[in-house]
């Protein structure tokens, strides 16, 4: 048996989408709070909110190289599993952009720029539609495709230089910050963060773990099983970078957003670089304790949320921008701070409704919400396995 059919689903993973999806939402569903609430007793919490939960795209984008090393390094490199590879990329990621694109910009044609020549328009739409602006969630799908068109290369490289997989973090971070610093004293490149370079250590995080899963899982599963003292030690040292890092980026951003203080662009890119970094890591974590001992009260929807998290992601924004339409018409302080908390809900309940109902019940829902999860028939209790596809 080769070891391509060993490979092991990893089912916590879904755990993992789940978390990033609400970091997602709570981001996006703050960003008006940043800027509105800054004389609130309570912009604190918007802020920290806001900025601790940044880790969604970052984690998303690791995710996806994981899956991808994981699944396709112990593979034979061939024009076979290469035509494959895009046929899939186009099926369930570019059709639902494309679809998605052209939703928001027909959207925002009619509540901003209505009277625009035709001409005008679509010359508009086909540049945003290949820089990842048509809205300004989108660009993360952008980000990916940039990584799509590198991954054959990068899974080449290092198939065929085994030796560099271990130099992989240390690589990636090595690009992502030569083109940071670069960007900022050279070039200047406008929409930095809608370049794949922005995201490389990310991206080569998500390979050499992809690569090593079978040898390192067990440092991601923590029980009294598993702990040794190095392992303890290295458990700690990850959780503290993580919290502390994750509270100095709240911090500068807080002195930012009140102008109490600035401080060099390049201190925002580490806080948000090391924190962002650490908690995908952390979220394994989290998701393998979740799946051992979490009630399944919280693991099964959570579950079903990771499985539906890229329509979910491309769908929230619209019932996010239909629902700022209606603010309150009051300035009680309990009742603004209410409808802040329920943009978020609107936008996960929603969303999660119509992708959920879509999955189930509409032929070919692929085609709008990519890759999602098929309606299961019951089986006999010894019959299911408990297990979801990586995808």
């Amino acid at each position: 048996m080769s070891e391509t059919l060993k490979r092991e689903r990893i089912p916590e993973l879904n755990l993992v989408r789940a978390m990033a999806i609400i970091g997602v939402l709570s981001v996006h569903s703050t960003s008006y709070a940043t800027v509105d609430m800054t004389g609130s007793g309570y912009y604190w919490l918007y802020n920290f909110i806001n900025i601790f939960m940044k880790y969604g795209t970052p984690t998303f984008i690791f995710m996806s190289s994981f899956v991808l090393f994981y699944n396709y390094y112990s593979r034979p490199l061939d024009k076979k599993l290469v035509s494959n590879f895009y046929k899939k990329r186009f099926v369930y990621i570019l059709l639902p952009y494309f679809l998605f694109s052209l939703m928001y910009f027909v959207i925002l044609h009619f509540t901003h720029y209505q009277g625009r020549p035709f001409g005008e328009s679509a010359v508009s739409f086909i540049t945003k539609l290949f820089t990842g602006k048509a809205y300004t969630h989108l660009y993360f799908v952008f980000i990916n495709m940039q990584f799509y068109l590198l991954f054959p290369l990068v899974l080449w490289l290092l198939k065929k230089y085994p030796s560099v997989v271990k130099w992989s973090v240390p690589i990636g971070l090595l690009i992502q910050w030569a083109f940071i610093v670069s960007n900022k004293y050279g070039f200047q490149v406008p929409n930095k963060g809608s370049w794949a370079f922005s995201y490389f250590s990310y991206f080569m995080l998500g390979a050499f773990i992809g690569v090593y899963f079978p040898k390192i899982k067990q440092w991601f599963v923590i029980s009294r099983a598993n702990a040794t003292k190095g392992r303890i030690a290295s458990w700690i040292l990850l959780w503290a970078v993580w919290i502390f890092a994750g509270l100095g980026h709240v911090y500068i951003y807080y002195q930012l957003r009140l102008k109490i203080a600035t401080y060099n662009t390049l201190w925002y890119e580490f806080f948000w670089n090391v924190h962002t970094f650490a908690c995908a890591l952390v979220l394994i974590q989290i998701a393998y304790l979740l799946y051992r001992k979490g009630p399944s009260l919280i693991v099964k929807p959570l579950n079903r949320l990771g499985a539906l998290s890229f329509g979910i992601y491309l769908i929230h924004p619209f019932f996010l921008l239909v629902y700022r339409n209606y603010p309150p018409q009051t300035g009680v302080s309990w009742l603004v701070h209410l409808w802040y908390a329920g943009g978020f809900g609107v936008a996960l309940i929603a969303s999660w409704i119509v992708v959920g109902l879509t999955a189930r019940f509409v032929p070919y829902a692929w085609v709008i919400f990519g890759n999602l999860p098929k309606p299961k028939p019951r089986l006999a209790p010894q019959q299911n396995s408990g297990q979801l596809d990586v995808r």
